[in-house]
């Protein structure tokens, strides 16, 4: 299974249950006929962590910002 799935907070929770609902049935998991629910799955995961990353990021920059700021108004002093 995902890595992500083991986290507290479950964005993707309905395709989660729908991949487990379909994996019941050991021959649709074997012959490929879960493959529509774990790709629909896999795209709201990627879509969590691509939304996640772009948060970061923007924290990221503002927070290099801010140091920036400091140091520039040290070195003034």
């Amino acid at each position: 299974m995902h890595p992500q799935l083991s986290d507290k907070r479950i964005v993707c929770r309905e395709f989660i249950q729908a991949l487990d609902a379909c994996h019941v049935n050991n021959w649709a998991r074997l012959t490929g006929g879960c493959n529509q629910e774990k790709d629909s799955l896999n795209r709201c995961l990627r879509k969590e962590r691509v939304e996640r990353s772009t948060r970061n990021r923007a924290q990221a920059r503002e927070k290099r910002l801010k140091t920036e700021q400091v140091w520039k108004e040290l070195h003034q002093d």
